[in-house]
C-alpha cells in the first residue's frame, strides 16, 4: 500500500507539475484573447443572468433538466469545497501571501475556460432514455472532435476521481473537524452523513439541484460575512495585509529564499484546484441547464469562477494574512480556524467549522452527480445504482479510513481529467467563437432577449 502511495505521489507530482499549470493557464490566457475578454465585457450581464429568475413557462420551450440558477448551484457544489479553506491556508504557508493575487490572476483567466466549457457542454449536450440532459467533455469529445477513445478516458479518469475527491476525501474532513470541536466519533458523522447524502442523491439531478439551491447560497453568503464581519472589525490590518500580498507576489520575500516560482506555482494550483476551470467537471452541469441558447449557460457557468475564488477565496486569504499565523507550524483548515478565531474570538472558529461542514457536504452532492454522468456514458444507464450504492459507501469510508493512499489517487486522476478537457477546448474554439458571434447577433436583432 505503501509503494502504491508513492506511484501516486510521484504521478500526482508529475501531472500537477508545471507543464499542466501552463497549460490550464495559458488555455485560459489564449481563450480571452480570442473570445475578446468576454469575461471582462458580459460579467455584469452574465451574473443578472445567473440571478435572475427564469419567467414561468420559459422552461416549457426550452431544453433541459434545471434552471440557470439551478445549474449554477449544482457547479458550485461540487466546486466550493474543503478547497476555498483547507486549499487556500496551505497555499498561503508553503507559497506566502503573494499567491492569494496569483490565484485572482487563475480566476480571471479561468472565467474564459468556464465558459469555453459551458458552450460545447450545451452544444452537444444528448437526451438520454428517461429524458434527461447529458453532457460534458465525455461528449463534446466524442460528437464534436470524434474522438471516442479520448472521451473514455476522461469519463474513466473523472469516476474514479469521484470516489476520491468527491466523496470520501470531503467526508473525512467533515468528520474530523466535528470531532475536533464537539468530540464527535468519526463513524457516527459518517452514518448521519451517509443517509443524508443517500436521500438527497437518489432523487437524481432535480433533488440535488433543489437541495444545492439552498444549501450554496446559505454556505456561502455565511461565510463570506463572516470573513466581512471579522475583517471589518480589525480594519487597521487590512491594507497593511493588502500591500502584502501584491508585494509579495512579485518577490516571493515571504518565501524561504525569496522564491517566486513557489509563490506563483501554489498560487496558480490552489486557484485552479478551487474553481475548478478547465478540470472538465462544472460542465457536466451546465449541460443539465434549460436554455435558449448555449451561450446563456456558458456565461451563468463563467459567473462560478468568479464567485468560488475572487469572493469566497479572497474572504480566506486575506483574513490569514492578516492574522499573520501563517508562520507558525499550522497549515490547512486547522490554520483558517485558528486565524478565524484569533481575529474573532469564539464565533470565529465556528464560523469556519460550520463553513467546511457545509461546503463538504454540497461537494459529495454536486461530484456525485458529475460521476454518475461519467458511469452511465462508460457503462449506460444501467449502471445509475450501482454508481450511487459504491458512491454512498466511499462516503461511509472516508469518515472512519485512512485517506492517504485515496487522496494521493483522487488527486491524480482529478488532474488527469484535464488533458482530454484541455485537448477538446482548443481544438473546438472555432465552434467556441461560431456559437458567441451568433449569440451577440440574436440579441442585437431582437431574436433573443
Amino acid at each position: 500500500m505503501e509503494s502504491l502511495k508513492n506511484l501516486f505521489d510521484t504521478l500526482g507530482g508529475w501531472v500537477w507539475g508545471p507543464y499542466m499549470l501552463v497549460l490550464l493557464v495559458g488555455t485560459g490566457v489564449y481563450l480571452t484573447i480570442r473570445l475578446m475578454g468576454i469575461q471582462f465585457t458580459l460579467l455584469p450581464f452574465a451574473l443578472k443572468q445567473a440571478f435572475t429568475p427564469q419567467k414561468k413557462g420559459d422552461g416549457d420551450t426550452q431544453e433541459g433538466d434545471i434552471s440557470h440558477f439551478g445549474a449554477l448551484m449544482t457547479a458550485l457544489s461540487a466546486t466550493i469545497g474543503t478547497g476555498n479553506i483547507a486549499g487556500v491556508a496551505t497555499a498561503v504557508v508553503v507559497g506566502g501571501p503573494g499567491a492569494v493575487f496569483w490565484m485572482w490572476i487563475t480566476a480571471i483567466f479561468g472565467m474564459a475556460t468556464k465558459y469555453g466549457e459551458g458552450v460545447l457542454a450545451v452544444k452537444y449536450r444528448v437526451q438520454n432514455s428517461k429524458g434527461e440532459m447529458s453532457g460534458g467533455p465525455m461528449y463534446y469529445i466524442e460528437r464534436g472532435m470524434k474522438q471516442k477513445w479520448l472521451a473514455i478516458l476522461f469519463a474513466g479518469f473523472a469516476t474514479i476521481a469521484s470516489f476520491g475527491i468527491g466523496s470520501s476525501v470531503q467526508s473525512n474532513s467533515v468528520a474530523q473537524s466535528i470531532h475536533a470541536s464537539f468530540g464527535i466519533e468519526g463513524w457516527i458523522t459518517g452514518v448521519v452523513l451517509t443517509a443524508f447524502t443517500a436521500v438527497v442523491i437518489l432523487g437524481g439531478i432535480k433533488s440535488i439541484s433543489k437541495v444545492s439551491s439552498v444549501i450554496v447560497p446559505f454556505m456561502a453568503v455565511f461565510y463570506v460575512l463572516g470573513g466581512l464581519i471579522i475583517i471589518l472589525l480589525n480594519l487597521d490590518a487590512l491594507f497593511p495585509a493588502l500591500q502584502l500580498i501584491f508585494s509579495d507576489a512579485f518577490t516571493g520575500n515571504a518565501v524561504a529564499g525569496g522564491a517566486l516560482g513557489t509563490v506563483i506555482r501554489y498560487g496558480v494550483a490552489r486557484g485552479v484546484f478551487s474553481n475548478e476551470a478547465g478540470m472538465g467537471s462544472a460542465p457536466i452541469a451546465a449541460a443539465a441547464a434549460k436554455t435558449d441558447h448555449p451561450v446563456r449557460q456558458a456565461l451563468v457557468s463563467m459567473t462560478g469562477t468568479f464567485l468560488d475564488t475572487i469572493v469566497v477565496c479572497s474572504i480566506t486569504g486575506i483574513v490569514l494574512v492578516m492574522g499573520n499565523m501563517y508562520m507558525d507550524g499550522e497549515t490547512g483548515a486547522a490554520l483558517t480556524t485558528h486565524t478565524f478565531n484569533k481575529l474573532l474570538p469564539g464565533p470565529g472558529g465556528w464560523i469556519v467549522t460550520f463553513g467546511l461542514i457545509f461546503f463538504a457536504y454540497s461537494t459529495i452532492l454536486g461530484w456525485c452527480y458529475y460521476g454518475e454522468k461519467c458511469a452511465t456514458y462508460l457503462f449506460g444507464d444501467k449502471s445509475i445504482t450501482a454508481y450511487r450504492v459504491i458512491y454512498v459507501a466511499t462516503v461511509m469510508l472516508g469518515t472512519v479510513a485512512s485517506l492517504d493512499l485515496v487522496w494521493a489517487a483522487a488527486d491524480t486522476f482529478n488532474g488527469l481529467m484535464a488533458i482530454p478537457n484541455l485537448i477538446a477546448l482548443l481544438a473546438l474554439l472555432g465552434v467556441i467563437i461560431k456559437e458567441t458571434k451568433d449569440f451577440k447577433a440574436k440579441r442585437q436583432s431582437g431574436e433573443l432577449p
